[in-house]
């Protein structure tokens, strides 16, 4: 079950990514919901410093896993983030820009509104 669709600046979520395909639920959108421990809420473009901090921390988003349908990301992409990870690589000086009509609402409760908007892409 979808929490209520809305962004961190209290409008309609919009879509993230649909190529590459992103989202907890594989909807395009950084939607969420009680299963979605995570909270993979956070529409980030990458970077390729982002990617080699979250393969260094151990989480390779760049390496394709094809038995996963995943053709790994590249800088330029957009992904749907756990939030606590984008607050991560904000404090370790990494974090990629966000588009913020794409970030779920809930993501506040992780991310100050203040760090997500230093961080906004153009």
């Amino acid at each position: 079950m979808k929490e209520p669709s809305i962004n961190v600046l209290g409008g309609p979520l919009e879509a993230c990514s649909t190529v590459p395909l992103t989202g907890f639920f594989r909807d395009g959108c950084c939607n969420t919901g009680p299963q979605d421990r995570g909270l993979h809420t956070v529409c980030a473009v990458m970077t390729a410093e982002f990617l080699a901090l979250s393969k260094y921390l151990g989480n390779d988003l760049s390496t394709p896993r094809p038995e996963y349908g995943f053709a790994g990301l590249k800088p330029g992409d957009r992904w749907c983030l756990c939030a606590a990870r984008f607050l991560q690589a904000h404090d370790e000086g990494a974090a990629p820009q966000v588009n913020l009509a794409a970030t779920h609402i809930n993501t506040l409760h992780v991310v100050p509104l203040e760090v997500l908007q230093a961080n906004a892409a153009p």
